[in-house]
């Protein structure tokens, strides 16, 4: 996740620009600030579905052979 103060700079850039408009300075600054916020969403996400373990009503151990070979190459979930 982004740090706190980066967060804060979106928030603000967008009331800014709800309110009274942005310069082209802050326009790029917000397009270079939501791209980071993209990225980092976007690696945790994917830490979060690599950790995933898929298992049936009935628990037999589903995941997809896809994900399961990405978790033995990165030694999660011992497979």
């Amino acid at each position: 996740m982004l740090p706190k103060d980066q967060l804060d700079r979106i928030n603000a850039l967008v009331r800014k620009e709800r309110s009274e408009g942005l310069t082209d300075a802050e326009k790029a600054e917000q397009k270079d600030l939501r791209e980071k916020y993209i990225k980092a969403f976007r690696s945790g996400m994917r830490t979060h579905i690599e950790g995933m373990k898929v298992v049936d009503p009935e628990g037999k151990d589903v995941t997809p052979e896809k994900l399961k070979q990405i978790q033995k190459d990165k030694g999660i979930h011992d497979r």
